[in-house]
């Protein structure tokens, strides 16, 4: 901490910079995997009712009625999925084109490069979203 003028300059670390975005954004990715937690946890006893039982297999100590739980965690977790591989592909393309724009004559192999990781990206994405829409139907 310094002081200057009978001031107190804030240091790096208390200025809305870079590092507090990181910390926000952290806390925020926490946050929203313990409610991924909490909604498929509070799924386990929609999932586990006998549906043999009827109206009786609603009743039981379950938060969500029926397959409502499982639904909604399904949305939620191939929403999330949908997100993370975006960012992960916007990534990758913001850095192919600071890398291009740094080197123009690697233009090429940069460029191919970008196109199979998003295509990775993309499928793994696109399975685990299945795997969510399949968890959710069940």
């Amino acid at each position: 901490m310094a002081i200057r003028n009978g001031l107190r300059l804030p240091h790096e670390g208390e200025r809305f910079g870079e590092i507090n975005v990181q910390r926000m954004v952290a806390k925020a990715s926490l946050l929203l995997m313990v409610l991924g937690v909490v909604l498929m946890l509070g799924a386990v006893p929609a999932m586990a009712a006998d549906p043999a039982g009827g109206a009786a297999a609603n009743s039981g100590g379950s938060f969500f009625p029926g397959n409502t739980a499982a639904n909604l965690g399904g949305a939620i977790g191939a929403g999330l999925v949908v997100m993370g591989g975006a960012a992960g592909i916007g990534r990758i393309g913001g850095s192919a084109v600071e890398s291009m724009a740094r080197q123009p004559e690697a233009a090429g192999n940069i460029s191919t490069a970008m196109i199979v990781t998003a295509a990775m990206i993309e499928g793994a994405t696109l399975f685990a979203v299945l795997g969510c829409f399949l968890a959710a139907i069940k």
